[in-house]
């Protein structure tokens, strides 16, 4: 929406009955809400979607980085009913996103893949190919992402029961029950290379991101440039991304990733048809702002630009806090935001959907914020996110800062000698949060003046949350000036420059 708003375009939100209040839908021009608040009867609800972007007038549809951003269908939708659909081409999203398709494609590329079938397997084949590239491998989901329908599987007595498992929760998840199988390798790093693609065959890539700091196959950390990639393996990996992009006729924002070896050995593994949570990171060591070059690609404008003008300029790095319990498996945590106090000052950036009295449902992801930070080197934008970190409070649930506070102080992190497994082998405890009595008696405050009915925002309409399409669910203080409303109904399209 930011994006849009530097672009002079009007943005439309659509939002569920329990985000009414949240900080989309006050921060765009226009909100709507399309159901309640299980995913399934709203946000992956595509007929909803589509109606809302109908009644408003809206010419396109950014899917954000989650629920149907990655649905072939929803992008044909979107194009059957005349809008534009923010990301790649549907051909290209049902190829990328079959993830046994993508490895056919990288190898048609020339990337090298990992070890593993060519093809969906069922158990009988999977039992013959486990005997071809051994012990230890990975059953995992062909439509799969988000580290479901994933399983590792040490011996041959694990196999059927793991397939079974990993197909359910596949089916579950995706609505696809369809499987491959790959080699586990260990120890590796998770690279992942951020690419750009217009309509007239321009792809450059934008460097690459480490993800290795993981949990149950989730993201905690991300940083670019990543401490084990040199120009050299720089470039190959950025070669690879860039003709796997071209090979899958590839347009708009993605992701290719990679696994990478101690010997700086690299080997493919999908491709994120969208925009990732961790972006940003690549934002400050680039300076292109991909949220504008998504725009300016869906409408049709050339990137303007060749790999040659692409220049990679200090570090960044993002910590995921999550509304979870770290001391205690990484459990989620719900409740009400009592308060918060978000770090700023140089290098900092903060990509957050907290404020004081937001409550943290069990709806939806557990993510509440983006902690980026920047600096000339890894040592500076470590000391930045030690006193970031230190600087942020929420009050209310367990979050991962104290995590991430731990984390930055481990020396193997420092050091920079990560792999996918670092948090099985390396002990990040964590020490209770902290926090001092100032803190404690603004929270007690403002609980008191909730309770006493201060604050809060209605619903424009008149009714419940569910209320009609000109439901309204922001603060008119949430609201800068300069889009003012085009009539009935703006367009998530229309200039007002």
């Amino acid at each position: 929406m930011r994006g849009c708003r530097d672009l002079g375009i009007q943005s439309v939100a659509v939002y569920s009955e329990p985000d009414a209040t949240s900080l989309h839908a006050r921060y765009a021009d226009e909100a709507y809400c399309i159901g309640p608040g299980p995913a399934s009867e709203s946000y992956l609800n595509p007929d909803k979607i589509i109606e809302a972007a109908l009644k408003c007038g809206a010419e396109a549809i950014h899917p954000g980085y989650g629920f149907l951003s990655e649905r072939a269908s929803f992008a044909r939708a979107c194009a059957a009913a005349g809008i534009v659909f923010i990301g790649p081409p549907a051909d290209a999203v049902e190829q990328v996103g079959d993830k046994v398709t993508a490895r056919t494609i990288a190898m048609r590329a020339g990337a090298p893949t990992v070890p593993g079938t060519k093809g969906r397997v069922e158990a009988e084949e999977a039992l013959e190919v486990a005997k071809t590239i051994g012990y230890p491998l990975l059953i995992k989901a062909a439509a799969g992402g988000g580290g479901k329908g994933i399983r590792l599987v040490e011996e041959a007595s694990e196999l059927e029961a793991s397939i079974r498992m990993a197909a359910t929760e596949a089916l579950a998840s995706f609505g696809d029950g369809g499987l491959y199988v790959e080699k586990f390798l260990n120890p590796v790093r998770h690279v992942e290379v951020q690419i750009l693609a217009d309509a007239y065959g321009n792809v450059v890539h934008l460097g690459e991101r480490e993800c290795s700091i993981q949990r149950r196959s989730q993201k905690l950390v991300e940083e670019s440039p990543s401490p084990a990639v040199d120009a050299d393996l720089r470039r190959r990996l950025g070669e690879s991304a860039v003709a796997i992009a071209r090979e899958a006729g590839y347009q708009n924002a993605g992701t290719v990733e990679f696994l990478v070896d101690r010997d700086g050995n690299y080997y493919f593994i999908e491709v994120n048809a969208r925009l990732q949570v961790e972006h940003p990171v690549t934002e400050l060591v680039t300076g292109i702002d991909l949220i504008r070059e998504q725009l300016r690609v869906a409408a049709g404008e050339p990137l303007g630009y060749t790999q040659d003008d692409v220049h990679f300029n200090g570090w960044a790095m993002e910590c995921r806090i999550t509304a979870e319990d770290a001391e205690h498996g990484f459990l989620p945590s719900i409740g009400v935001i009592d308060l918060v106090s978000e770090p700023s000052g140089p290098g900092v950036r903060v990509d957050s959907s907290l404020f004081t009295g937001y409550e943290v449902s069990q709806f939806y992801d557990s993510l509440l914020s983006k902690l980026i930070v920047y600096g000339r080197d890894r040592t500076e934008v470590l000391r930045r996110l030690r006193r970031a970190l230190d600087e942020y409070r929420v009050l209310g649930v367990k979050t991962t800062i104290p995590f991430h506070r731990r984390l930055m102080d481990d020396p193997a992190f420092i050091a920079g000698e990560m792999d996918t497994h670092f948090l099985d082998h390396n002990d990040v405890s964590v020490e209770l949060e902290r926090q001092d009595d100032t803190a404690l008696l603004a929270a007690a405050l403002l609980s008191h003046e909730r309770k006493r009915g201060g604050g809060g925002n209605k619903n424009t309409s008149g009714g419940s949350g569910s209320g009609g399409w000109r439901t309204q669910g922001r603060l008119d203080g949430m609201r800068s000036g300069g889009f003012g409303k085009t009539g009935a109904g703006g367009a998530a399209w229309r200039s007002t420059s």
